[in-house]
């Protein structure tokens, strides 16, 4: 059977680029690489619309609770499964219970930027003042990552820093930043190897690195407690890649 063929003159404004495809690549192994969670997100789609908790996919799979709650959250974290609280009728805490995301539309690729969106809003954000631009760009990357760290933890964070950070490079890598967590100098880092923003980046990096930095502290805060992250080095600055110490 002969295999179809692009003709090199061909433009496809989808088209991604290999940073892009390579982002992409990372989002959907992170969620689904491992062969447990695959069967784990099917068997929450099939408990619809009641949803599963990690004791019932514990006893289902044969899991350790702690080895089935890590593998829903995850999936929560990449945006593949809703997290609820729902209370008990005895007395006691109540449990999480985690639902799929309705949409199969999911577990497509992430989103891909848009440079003319993001250079718009930038330079919008650019006519204020230096700080003022700093500031407001960090507000709303923060109140977003606040509404994703909700949707990750209904009620009060809990988790240790070193978890709560790995939820967080989770969630920025279905955001299409390709990140993972380090250890550095005795410090907590995340490493993001790609920018969904592309080229609005390196023309406005100082508003576009504050919704970053602002979406990080709003994860970290939901999901631990405050923290103050710092970028150190970005990409758009010319660094590898874009590293902020927790």
């Amino acid at each position: 059977m002969d295999q179809a063929r692009v003709s090199p003159d061909r433009q496809h404004s989808d088209e991604l680029s290999p940073d892009e495809f390579t982002a992409a690549v990372s989002a959907v192994t992170s969620a689904f690489g491992d062969p447990t969670r695959r069967d784990i997100y099917l068997l929450a789609r099939e408990a619809a619309p009641d949803g599963v908790t990690a004791n019932e996919v514990a006893a289902h799979f044969g899991l350790h609770s702690n080895v089935a709650r890590h593998h829903l959250e995850k999936l929560a974290a990449g945006g593949y499964l809703l997290v609820e609280l729902v209370r008990q009728e005895a007395a006691g805490r109540p449990s999480k219970r985690y639902f799929a995301i309705a949409a199969d539309n999911h577990l497509n690729f992430p989103p891909r930027r848009d440079d003319l969106l993001g250079t718009l809003l930038a330079r919008a954000i650019e006519k204020l003042p230096i700080d003022e631009a700093h500031k407001l760009a960090e507000e709303v990357g923060y109140e977003y990552g606040r509404g994703i760290a909700a949707r990750m933890e209904p009620g009060d964070g809990h988790r240790s820093a070193k978890a709560a950070l790995a939820s967080v490079a989770d969630a920025l890598t279905a955001h299409g930043f390709a990140a993972h967590t380090e250890a550095r100098g005795g410090s907590l880092t995340l490493v993001a190897e790609h920018c969904p923003f592309g080229e609005a980046a390196k023309k406005y990096p100082h508003v576009l690195c504050a919704v970053d930095t602002g979406m990080i502290k709003g994860m970290l805060e939901g999901l631990y407690g405050e923290t103050d992250p710092t970028i150190e080095t970005s990409r758009p600055d010319g660094g590898e890649h874009c590293v902020t110490r927790v």
